[in-house]
């Protein structure tokens, strides 16, 4: 892949994750509930949260989908701070073992993926930019 082509790849695949991820999370929260480890019917409120992130992220990952202009632009350049804070918040939710052990490395993992490619997308839009 050329290193110029790495930024769009890197914008279309996370907005390929987002979109999963939202739509999962908003119509089936009970599955990633099930995930990490939490039973559905014991805590309505997770699929509540779920929903709420579902949303969020389903929205996200569509603004990056869109033809160039201020709307995507915006979207990549929050984007790094969102998968930072999703990286941390996953990682010390393990570590504080509010979830499972094996769920908070999945997910902490997960989080540092998109948060690797939110900056290589968002790498190449500052360029463009600053170009007008």
């Amino acid at each position: 892949m050329s290193t110029n082509r790495a930024p769009e790849v890197a914008r279309i695949t996370l907005a390929g994750i987002r979109i999963a991820n939202g739509s999962t999370a908003l119509f089936a929260p009970s599955v990633l509930a099930r995930q990490l480890g939490v039973e559905p019917r014991e805590s309505q409120a997770v699929q509540y949260a779920f929903r709420l992130f579902g949303i969020r992220t389903l929205l996200l990952g569509v603004e990056l989908l869109l033809p160039e202009g201020e709307v995507r632009t915006a979207s990549l350049r929050v984007a790094p701070a969102i998968h930072a804070s999703d990286t941390v918040s996953a990682a010390l939710a393990g570590l504080t073992r509010q979830i499972p052990v094996r769920p908070a490395v999945t997910a902490t993992a997960i989080s540092a993926v998109n948060t690797v490619l939110a900056l290589v997308a968002w790498g190449g839009e500052r360029p463009s930019e600053a170009q007008g």
